[in-house]
């Protein structure tokens, strides 16, 4: 699988700023891509309760269907993240739509960030996993992968990747690329991180995108502001586990799984956090 980590700047509450933005990145990835991942809330930014009904969108709405039309367009599966309105709530929510143009995955951020998502939005409670360029991917937002127990609900529904759409601020850069290692390393998986770059509501975001492997190396990184590109091989999963898994031998109680459809009518298997 070849992925393009494309941090970006993002503006706050300028929905059609940065739709322009991500289309551009888009038309012009390598031919070869078969993912794109931008940051965390790429199309709405932080926006404040104020500001939710401006740049709250449902997932039907305009800009994810040229983002759909754009996948087709490339030939290329693309996952971001938006300022989702259901059911008369907010949720920071990342989606991943296949090449074709279908929503393939979307999540809804599980463990809420006090400073941006306390009061705007409301927490999701499952974690899903969709199979693109032959391998399974999860996806996280940010946050969520300060907690070991959501990249691990991910590894036990199969998952080969683990995506986190980043909107990490300074002073806490840091944490997230430790963190992302260590996911990868105890789940036997790869771990990409794409974070936002720039300045926003007076905070700063410092980049510092990562893919990482099954054994906890570092493939590739943003160093300069710009986006990088990383090939992952399944080679690299299986050798991880050659000699011993994690998951096999491990000896804790399982979170529960079940099977579910969503609102949108697509099929997932999801882990729903117990309580």
């Amino acid at each position: 699988m070849n992925i393009l980590l494309a941090q970006l700047p993002i503006t706050d509450a300028q929905v059609d700023i940065n739709l322009s933005n991500m289309l551009s990145i888009i038309r012009n990835a390598p031919i070869d891509t078969d993912l794109i991942v931008f940051p965390e809330t790429t199309l709405s930014g932080f926006p404040t309760k104020d500001e939710i009904g401006t740049v709250g969108l449902t997932t039907r709405g305009k800009p994810i269907r040229l983002i759909q039309e754009a996948a087709r367009n490339s030939n290329t599966a693309i996952a971001f993240g938006f300022c989702e309105l259901a059911d008369g709530r907010a949720y920071n929510t990342a989606m991943l739509v296949d090449r074709l143009g279908r929503i393939a995955l979307k999540y809804r951020k599980t463990h809420l960030w006090p400073d941006t998502d306390w009061g705007v939005f409301d927490a999701g409670s499952q974690y899903a996993v969709c199979e693109i360029a032959s391998l399974r991917v999860g996806v996280l937002i940010c946050y969520d992968i300060e907690f070991p127990e959501t990249a691990r609900s991910l590894a036990l529904l199969d998952a080969d990747v683990i995506l986190v759409l980043d909107g990490n601020m300074d002073p806490y850069g840091p944490v997230h690329r430790r963190a992302v290692i260590s996911r990868a390393m105890e789940n036997q998986c790869f771990a990409v991180l794409v974070n936002r770059i720039g300045k926003g509501k007076g905070l700063s975001f410092p980049g510092e995108s990562v893919a990482v492997d099954p054994f906890g190396n570092v493939l590739v990184e943003s160093t300069d502001g710009h986006p990088v590109y990383a090939t992952l091989e399944r080679g690299q999963i299986e050798e991880s586990r050659k000699n011993y898994r994690y998951l096999r031998d491990r000896r804790a109680t399982p979170l529960g799984v079940e099977r579910d459809t969503s609102e949108d009518g697509v099929v997932n298997t999801v882990s729903v956090i117990p309580g």
